[in-house]
């Protein structure tokens, strides 16, 4: 994750299923399956995942892999989108950066979309260093591959463009790109649901960041996450905040376009872009409960997404 201020694995049980009292159906995390794909992604393994490396390619077909096993569709033969990305600080040229982009059809709406979206890049190896990135971002993944699960077992109404992106931390170049080359036409899609450091809190907090520009998204996801097992909190996303991150990650992109998103993500942390960025630094009970709150939210979404392109005005 870009941010500029202005100013131990646990045991869970293999799966955790919470009846919200509002829906029938219950979301399902599988909680074993996420803290273990978290302690994967971010291993010495992966070396960081810097794009364009044997580590990029290791997590881009462990994440295919995983969408292929649930049934998630790619729109072409392949899951991977390879584009060229120039990084706007520092002009460090990457020829072959992947976006790997899958969807799940609706039920009810198929062609109405809500991108759900994590980056799976982050700084490599520096100065014989690894930045492992457990919470920036294998988190976000590892969430986002938990929403794929859960809604291929359970449909959504409307279809969901699931994006694992690339050079995040290079610029937002793959969420950029997606949104200049965009599988389906930017307007069916109706909003952004980003996941971007998820996993490292001991507050119980995290935060839902867009409100500031939607606010008509605030009453959703204030009414899916009021019973949630974190707190969900709102900001950081105006200059009454000393950290704007409406541009902060792949959401950012999203909002240039006109398209409304949410952003979930934690509070900086000593360990944030930092070699100490491990899995042994997050917490895996908070990241379960995040986790299980942001599906939540998701789904509220979905259930009433007419609503929200309505008020959009999308």
């Amino acid at each position: 994750m870009l941010r500029f201020p202005t100013l131990v694995l646990a045991v869970f049980a293999t799966t955790f299923f919470i009846a919200c009292e509002s829906e029938k159906a219950p979301v399902s995390v599988h909680a074993d399956e996420l803290v273990s794909d978290l302690q994967f992604l971010s291993s010495d393994e992966l070396k960081g995942r810097f794009p364009v490396t044997e580590e990029s390619r290791i997590a881009q077909d462990f994440i295919i892999e995983r969408f292929e096993n649930l049934g998630v569709k790619s729109f072409d033969d392949d899951f991977r989108q390879v584009f060229r990305h120039v990084n706007p600080r520092n002009q460090v040229v990457f020829e072959n950066a992947v976006n790997i982009v899958g969807f799940i059809e609706g039920s009810k709406n198929p062609d109405q979309f809500i991108a759900v979206t994590a980056h799976y890049d982050h700084l490599g190896e520096r100065d014989g260093e690894i930045f492992n990135g457990a919470d920036d971002n294998a988190s976000g993944v590892g969430g986002l591959l938990a929403v794929a699960r859960h809604f291929t077992e359970f449909q959504p109404e409307n279809s969901l463009i699931l994006l694992a992106l690339d050079v995040e931390e290079q610029g937002l170049g793959g969420a950029r790109y997606f949104v200049q080359n965009p599988s389906v036409p930017l307007d069916q899609i109706v909003m952004n649901l980003n996941m971007d450091m998820i996993s490292n809190n001991f507050e119980n907090e995290i935060y839902a960041v867009g409100t500031y520009h939607y606010p008509f998204l605030k009453s959703f996801v204030e009414e899916s996450s009021e019973n949630a097992p974190v707190n969900v909190l709102f900001g950081y996303d105006s200059d009454e905040w000393d950290q704007d991150w409406t541009f902060s990650s792949d959401h950012g992109p999203f909002h240039e376009m006109g398209i409304p998103f949410i952003y979930f993500g934690v509070e900086d942390h000593p360990y944030y872009h930092t070699p100490s960025d491990t899995f042994e630094n997050t917490n895996p009970e908070f990241y379960v409960d995040a986790v299980y709150t942001i599906l939540n939210v998701l789904r509220h979404f979905d259930r009433n997404l007419d609503n929200i392109r309505e008020l959009s005005g999308r």
